[in-house]
């Protein structure tokens, strides 16, 4: 057991699935309840497939380029100049974006906590600085600092969605899990897509994990499996109890699912159980898209790996989102307008690109394998767009009139 505890693999999974079961968790059943469940759980099965073959093909181009290396040196030496330019712009528009709606999103989690422990509401503008103030010392120390934090808060994070689910099954109507829309499923594949977003720890991993590459393949199968079990099981529990009219009013209000289903339940201590878990599943991922950040920031820029180049690499990855946040009132939202977009273009397009010229991929079966993941990541780009720009409203309006 002691050997299993410290085991890197373990420390691997739980990183994976920590970066993924983020914050989106709880606003998806808000707009896959359109859709339904079964349409949604075969767009969450089929996004995972997606995204762990595209893993696997970010995992090769890693491994492809020598020395301790990031998406910058990755995409510059498969690629070229283009991808390099490309992957800067887009990681940072990602990573930026994801760290600003963290730190948005648990800034009133803090505040609440704070006066109810204390009685004292903590100003506006102080309320974002609790997580880098918290978590910074974490990322600042690397993926060890950060590996023993998360295996912590991964046990907050299971307590506590054990307690949400414990209460929910008895309230589940199977009539509710019948609904079927399929078309209207489409308004949601730029958000599911956002959840599958571990690849951008592969690198951090493989240092960490000495670049094995047997290990770093099982960390990443069960680290993936992980969430998308999580996801399944949480989509049927909040689909099968909240209304379709309660989902749309929360997705309208900008509001998490977990609202409407404390409301359902009426047990005030699934309300504090979903706060707990709001919580521990927006640190769980902010730590790993920080963790990811600093190191591409550090490869990015060459920063040396001295005590000063590391507290240099923190305020490059702090600094921007606090900003942000901090100057645009509607920033958790406004950040993940366009991630769906982002994490096509970085994480499935790129690792495509990156492995074309690689010798085991160059058979007629996986150049085809790879055309296709193109396509299907260059669809998912102007679907996002198009619901930013409200073309796919006309799916949906029919049940927000209701």
């Amino acid at each position: 057991m002691k050997k299993l505890m410290h085991s890197p693999v373990l420390g691997g999974v739980l990183l994976i699935a920590g970066t993924t079961l983020g914050v989106g968790m709880l606003a998806f059943p808000t707009v896959t309840a359109y859709g339904g469940f079964f349409p949604s759980a075969f767009v969450f099965i089929a996004i995972w497939l997606l995204m762990l073959v595209t893993a696997f093909f970010f995992l090769d181009a890693n491994l492809s380029v020598k020395g301790s290396n990031n998406m910058i040196s990755m995409a510059e030496k498969t690629l070229g100049p283009w991808g390099k330019v490309l992957s800067w712009v887009v990681y940072l528009l990602l990573l930026y974006s994801l760290t600003a709606a963290y730190i948005a999103g648990c800034a009133p989690l803090f505040t609440d906590a704070i006066q109810a422990l204390t009685g004292y509401t903590l100003p506006k503008w102080l309320a974002p600085f609790s997580l880098p103030v918290l978590f910074g010392g974490f990322i600042y120390a690397g993926t060890r600092g950060v590996d023993f934090v998360n295996r912590l808060l991964m046990i907050g994070l299971v307590c506590s969605y054990v307690f949400l689910v414990f209460f929910a099954p008895r309230e589940v109507n199977v009539d509710n899990l019948l609904h079927f829309d399929f078309p209207a499923i489409a308004f949601a594949i730029p958000t599911i897509i956002t959840a599958f977003g571990y690849h951008i720890i592969i690198p951090s991993l493989s240092n960490y994990m000495n670049r094995d590459v047997k290990a770093l393949r099982k960390a990443i199968l069960i680290g993936s499996i992980i969430p998308i079990v999580v996801y399944l099981l949480w989509q049927a529990l909040v689909l099968g109890t909240v209304p379709i009219k309660s989902l749309s009013e929360a997705y309208t209000a900008n509001v998490t699912a977990a609202g409407p289903l404390a409301k359902v339940l009426h047990n005030p201590y699934v309300s504090i159980a979903a706060k707990l878990f709001s919580f521990f599943a927006i640190i769980t991922s902010f730590i790993g898209v920080t963790l990811s950040l600093s190191d591409f920031l550090t490869d990015g820029f060459k920063i040396k790996k001295s005590w000063e180049g590391r507290l240099v690499a923190i305020l490059l990855t702090f600094v921007p989102p606090l900003v942000f946040v901090l100057t645009y009132k509607k920033g958790f939202y406004a950040a993940l307008n366009y991630a769906g977009a982002f994490v096509a273009i970085l994480l499935v397009f790129l690792p495509s690109a990156m492995v074309w010229n690689l010798k085991k991929y160059r058979t007629p079966l996986k150049r085809l394998l790879l055309i296709t993941v193109i396509l299907v990541s260059v669809g998912i780009v102007a679907l996002d767009i198009c619901e930013e720009w409200g073309k796919l409203d006309f799916l949906v309006t029919k049940y927000m009139k209701k």
